[in-house]
């Protein structure tokens, strides 16, 4: 029986190979070569697109803290550079798309959006919150990250609106859930006396609201107009992604801020520059070049992310722009956005 059978498959062997069989053999070849080609187009769709090195979100997704070092999703170093608006209620006419794309080309990859509380802002006119949207949805658009700035300024202790800032930060944060791109930074500077313990009892209530919705990275300001870093060491918020902000400025802020800034460093602080200007801290006098330079070598040797305030065409040293200017070129730069285009474009 096995005798019989062997020499019947020896038999249709011989039929496939020779001419009698060549017609199937040709189609089970073609067969054969389609599935190949098929199995390789499914191979080839399940690759995942390889996103070219940059310095914007489409590289470098979700931001994280390591130690005090801000990095990307793959645990890279990254530094964010780049400007803040005004307050929202006034110059928010200066936040168009041609104007993030002109600061994105000099190198910027983050804008902050700066929403006052008060004086006029979002406590007082919830209508600010239709034009953030829209700010936020455009420099998103841009592959950048995006600052949400929680600006107290005149309201100084940041408990006063606390109530408020728990429904913003809670709204805002269930819309941008899965958005990689955007920041939040809860309270601008706390001034007028506000200590640390102010801060914190208020970041404790904001954090986890936040938290309840998105890991994105979180920027608390500081007592003494943010410049109390070193205020922090050993009473840390209890969140392993947020940040710490420091502002300076040139005119004002010298080495004894640089000294509070790298204590703070030293001692686990993780520090975020979401505010500088080359004035004075009235936002006048000037330009402060020379201590400019000082504080962005400062900011470059310890990877710390700067922001320059502001994106407006007021009549004061720190604006970008010349008085009544709305569109960014090299013709509408006051002194001030001439270094900050330089220090943007190395």
């Amino acid at each position: 029986m096995k005798k019989r059978l062997l020499i019947i498959v020896v038999f249709m062997f011989i039929l496939l190979v020779t001419g009698c069989g060549k017609e199937k053999r040709e189609e089970w070849i073609d067969i054969s070569d389609r599935l190949n080609n098929e199995q390789e187009t499914i191979v080839d769709d399940t690759k995942e697109e390889k996103i070219e090195k940059n310095d914007y979100v489409s590289y470098n997704g979700s931001l994280r803290l390591d130690g005090v070092n801000l990095v990307n999703q793959y645990g890279e170093k990254i530094q964010l550079k780049g400007v803040s608006s005004h307050g929202l209620q006034w110059f928010n006419y200066l936040v168009t798309d041609e104007n993030i794309k002109t600061l994105k080309n000099w190198g910027s990859n983050v804008f902050r959006l700066a929403m006052y509380t008060k004086e006029g802002g979002y406590v007082d006119n919830k209508n600010i919150y239709n034009d953030l949207i829209k700010d936020i949805d455009m420099v998103i658009s841009n592959d950048m990250y995006v600052i949400v700035d929680w600006h107290i300024l005149s309201d100084n202790n940041p408990n006063m609106n606390k109530e408020e800032a728990k429904k913003f930060f809670d709204e805002i944060t269930s819309k941008y859930k899965n958005t990689p791109n955007v920041i939040y930074e809860i309270c601008n500077e706390p001034n007028g006396g506000t200590n640390w313990n102010d801060v914190k009892s208020y970041a404790d209530e904001i954090v986890p609201i936040i938290r309840k919705n998105s890991n994105n990275l979180i920027i608390v300001g500081t007592p003494n107009w943010s410049q109390d870093v070193d205020s922090v060491i050993g009473n840390k918020v209890n969140d392993n992604n947020t940040m710490y902000a420091l502002h300076f400025y040139s005119g004002t802020h010298k080495e004894w801020l640089r000294d509070k800034a790298k204590r703070a460093l030293d001692n686990g602080i993780p520090i975020f520059i979401s505010e500088f200007g080359v004035s004075s801290a009235d936002g006048n006098g000037g330009v402060y070049l020379d201590e400019a330079d000082k504080w962005i070598e400062f900011a470059d040797k310890y990877n710390l992310s700067y922001v320059n305030w502001s994106l407006a065409d007021k009549n004061e040293t720190s604006a970008l722009l010349k008085e009544n200017n709305r569109v960014i070129n090299d013709n509408t730069l006051s002194e001030s956005g001439i270094y900050i285009k330089g220090i943007l474009s190395k």
